[in-house]
């Protein structure tokens, strides 16, 4: 069975960091599209970043946000810096089995985390 666990949400202040960690078990996360997208209360889920041999990023989180990958722990990472408020919401990683360009809507992708909070304070 494939398994998405997100983990290392919580609560900071505006400004801070966090790195939010995706561990993949069930396939290889290196040959597979790997998103992140967070949803913030009463708002559509929406495309954070995403990463198949190179990454991608939603303009919100260009220059503050970084995804990567650690082959050894088949785990994807989503480091977040100089958090804002509007940032706050659930985030979750999914993979998508057909290989392409990272969709940057969340149709059609075939796996996914219970999500983690995030919640940046002012």
């Amino acid at each position: 069975q494939v398994l998405l666990v997100e983990s290392g949400g919580g609560l900071v202040q505006a400004g801070g960091s966090l790195r939010l960690s995706c561990a993949v078990s069930g396939l290889t996360a290196s040959t597979y599209v790997v998103a992140w997208f967070r949803q913030a209360p009463g708002k559509e889920r929406e495309f954070a970043a995403a990463i198949f041999g190179t990454t991608y990023y939603a303009n919100s989180g260009k220059g503050r946000f970084t995804v990567s990958l650690d082959n050894a722990r088949n785990t994807v990472y989503l480091q977040m810096d100089s958090l804002r408020p509007d940032d706050t919401g659930v985030y979750y990683c999914a993979v998508d089995l057909a290989r392409g360009l990272p969709k940057r809507t969340p149709v059609g992708y075939n796996y996914w985390g219970q999500g983690t909070q995030v919640t940046v304070s002012s």
